[in-house]
Order: C-alpha cells, then structure tokens, then sequence
C-alpha cells in the first residue's frame, strides 16, 4: 500500500461522507463521555436507546450523582456489562466534580485517569468534543486496516500508530469515523460487501467478495 493509493482511499471516503460524526448521540462533552464509556463491547444504537432516557433527566455530573448508583444502573441496565459501566460512570462523575469543577478535561492524561476511561475513549473524546485529530482504533479499524493493508499491525495500538503515520494531516480529524464507518457497513467481519465497496480497486484484500 503506496502514499498515493492511501491518499486516493481518504479522498474517496471523504467524497462520499465530507462531514461524517460519531453515531453515538450526545450534545456536551460530558454526555459524549458517558456515552463512549457505556460504548464498550456494545452497540451504538443500544447505547443510544439508554441514554435517551438518561440524558433527559441527568446529564451533568453532579445529576448523575443526585440520581444514585441504584438510580443510574436503572436507566442502563439493557447494556451489557450495566453494573461495572454504572460503578465507573458513578466514580467518573465524582471525579468530574471534586477534582475538574464538573467540566471534561480537554486532557488525555486527566481523561484516561477517569475510572473506564481507557485509550480509545479518550481519543474519540478529544476528537469528538475538542477536534483534536486524534485516532481511535476500534473493532471496526482494526480489521478495515488490517484486511485493506492501509495501515498493518498486530494490535490495536500499532495500527493507531501506523494510521498517525501514514494518514496526511488534511484527513487525520474525520478518518476514525471513516474507518469505523466503512467496516460497520461496508467491509463488515463476516462478509465484507467487496462488490459495493468505493475502494475496491485499490484495497489489498486478497479474497474479495462480490
């Protein structure tokens, strides 16, 4: 995979999408947060369904915590892993409060020191709320990187390092969402959709489909 076949993979997922944006739904920082936090090993849309009753009667810090652990494991508990998710949105909140004046800290040291916060969701995060030109990889990255040969490597920290070196700077903001977008969709794990796929011919995949 060449400098010139890459930047002709962005230009097309760009073309298609120019504005493309998290399907997680949100409208603070803090409600971004929570949201990616209940995110992990589930489903955007199943996220989405909790947090559209949760959001509306708490979506500050301090709202979560007035609500309780009790309260909070309520309005999450259709999500999997519900009562680790709920203990570490419950601490997060805390730690918002006392420590960050109720605010997200546009900081990748201070984010990933909040309870379930790992790499990736202080990357989207930084990318989503703040348009830092950060780099989460996904599931969903992971396997489009990989599968096209855009950008190799063995774990998921590896291909976002292969991806912040290879990716030009004109596209580094909007091309995790790209990414994750296109294997959600397109080059999906079972059965990639070779034959509708916009970057067919210049993906490295040996056994496309049709």
């Amino acid at each position: 995979m060449n400098k010139e076949k890459r930047y002709e993979i962005l230009s097309r997922l760009r073309e298609q999408n120019p504005h493309p944006e998290t399907e997680l739904e949100y409208t603070s920082p803090f409600e971004l947060l929570v949201a990616v936090t209940l995110s992990a090993q589930a489903t955007d849309v199943g996220v989405n369904k909790a947090t559209r009753k949760l959001f509306p009667v708490a979506n500050t810090p301090q709202a979560i915590l007035d609500l309780g652990l009790e309260g909070l494991r309520d309005y999450i508990k259709t999500i999997g892993l519900f009562n680790s998710k709920a203990n570490n949105v419950y601490k997060m909140c805390e730690i918002l409060v006392n420590k960050h004046n109720s605010e997200v800290p546009e900081n990748r040291e201070a984010l990933e020191a909040l309870p379930g916060v790992g790499r990736k969701t202080a990357n989207v995060v930084l990318n989503c709320a703040f348009g830092w030109p950060t780099i989460a990889v996904d599931t969903h990255i992971f396997r489009v990187s990989n599968r096209t040969k855009f950008a190799m490597g063995k774990d998921v920290v590896a291909v976002e390092q292969k991806l912040e070196k290879v990716v030009p700077k004109e596209f580094k903001v909007d091309v995790h969402h790209w990414l994750i977008l296109h294997g959600r969709y397109v080059c999906t794990a079972r059965k990639p959709k070779c034959g509708s796929c916009i970057i067919e011919d210049l993906c490295e995949f040996k056994d496309k489909t049709e």
